[in-house]
């Protein structure tokens, strides 16, 4: 007869074999974790919305690794009611996932029983529903997949095969479709406007889909104004959400048909929905944008509303605000006598215990910050090597080591010269 210690191993190789969030090696730290879960509540829960059992299988995982675990087991009961509604069944194989997810949680809560009843109902699952395909995954499985690699992983191209390989078996998915067309954009070629056109039309309702198309046409230098407008009264309609397409749409109005334009979309939005956090987020980045790209001064009215937007968004969005703070400080030093509130933000931040990565941001951006803005050029080279002497690959240690050495060609102080010479020489590569 098999021990208990026995039993409690097996299950836990079963569980170990499973296809879902717990055993798809997503291992994020926590401030990953919070940015994650803001972006999901942002996506919305509107009715309708094809990826909604998905949304909620990952928020379940996200709180579960942020130690809520009743917020997790709602949030995945939540996930099989909508993929029950979405699908129109009681039960099918796109189950699967958060079958193993809520076993994987009884297992962690201690219910071994409960656990070991999700297996036997995956087991049921897969011999009733068995992969079209011998030797592959389920097409439901890999889509879903797929959908939650695209939050955390940075290979695009694992990606894009799982969305191919579900799409191939099972074709007539049309959001398995569009999203594989618009994140495999870069690897789909020269009849890549061609590939988002066709899945607009297999997908009209999609606003975020024509967002997309709209800018992919622009950038073929076709004329888009009037589209843009007219798209822009559908978006608003339509419930808020990450998804809706509104951040893409102002971004369309800031590079194809006008900045003012866009402020006037986002108020109109606010105007609207005056207590939606997405929003005001949007809303806020891109009063950034206006005054940072401005061909003359903003008017003060323009820079209060910026900081008023800033200072909300950053309460809205506690745990991932580092960027908007930094921003507010910028908006500041844009400020009539506001210096000395821009030193002040950034001092705060420097004071603060961040991780590597962060440091990073904040050094590369307090340095831009002392050479344009306070003309301390020496500040900025100090700062600069520090973003550049933390170990990470980013953009902004690139940026550091680009402008270090600006600096070093154009310095007429041999010392100066020298040090950084030797300093950019002996960097540590991450």
């Amino acid at each position: 007869m098999m021990s208990a210690a026995q039993s409690q191993t097996t299950l836990v190789s079963i569980l170990e074999a499973l296809q879902c969030h717990f055993t798809w090696d997503l291992d994020p730290n926590r401030s990953v974790l919070l940015h994650r879960r803001d972006q999901l509540e942002d996506i919305g829960t509107e009715e309708g919305n094809s990826w909604l059992g998905h949304i909620y299988n990952l928020r379940g995982f996200v709180q579960y690794k942020l130690g809520l675990t009743e917020d997790a087991q709602s949030l995945f009961n939540k996930a099989a009611e909508a993929f029950r509604q979405m699908r129109s069944a009681v039960e099918g194989p796109w189950l699967v996932v958060n079958y193993g997810n809520l076993a994987w949680l009884n297992h962690h809560l201690g219910d071994q029983a409960e656990s070991q009843a999700y297996l036997t109902k995956i087991d049921a699952l897969m011999n009733k529903y068995p992969s079209p395909s011998q030797d592959e995954l389920h097409p439901e499985i890999y889509a879903e997949k797929a959908w939650t690699l695209m939050k955390f992983s940075t290979d695009r191209k694992l990606v894009a095969d799982y969305f191919q390989r579900a799409i191939k078996m099972q074709p007539d998915m049309v959001e398995w479709n569009t999203s594989h067309v618009m994140y495999s954009n870069k690897q789909l070629g020269a009849d890549n406007l061609e590939k988002v056109r066709m899945a607009k039309e297999q997908d009209p309702e999609n606003l975020y889909l024509a967002v997309y198309y709209l800018e992919q046409c622009a950038k073929k230098g076709e004329r888009i104004e009037d589209e843009v407008r007219e798209l822009a009264r559908r978006v608003l309609r339509n419930p808020v959400s990450s998804y809706s397409g509104m951040k893409g749409l102002l971004r369309l109005y800031r590079n194809y048909v006008s900045i003012d334009e866009a402020i006037d979309l986002a108020e109109e939005a606010l105007e609207n929905h005056p207590d939606e956090r997405y929003l005001k987020r949007c809303a806020a980045l891109y009063y950034k944008w206006f005054i940072y790209f401005s061909d003359s001064r903003p008017k003060q009215s323009m820079i209060d509303r910026a900081i008023s937007l800033h200072e909300e968004v950053i309460l809205l969005y506690p745990h991932c605000s580092l960027m908007k703070e930094i921003d507010l400080a910028h908006i500041y030093a844009k400020s009539n006598h506001g210096q000395a509130k821009a030193e002040q933000i950034y001092q705060e931040l420097l004071e603060r215990d961040l991780e590597p990565a962060k440091k990073q941001v904040l050094y590369c951006t307090y340095a831009k910050y002392l050479n344009f803005d306070r003309q301390d050029c020496k500040g900025a080279i100090q700062y600069h090597m520090k973003a550049a002497a933390i170990p990470h690959q980013s953009a902004f240690r690139r940026k550091s080591i680009r402008v270090l050495g600006k600096f070093k060609d154009s310095s007429r102080d041999q010392v100066r010269r020298s040090k950084l010479e030797e300093f950019l020489e002996n960097l540590q590569e991450p």
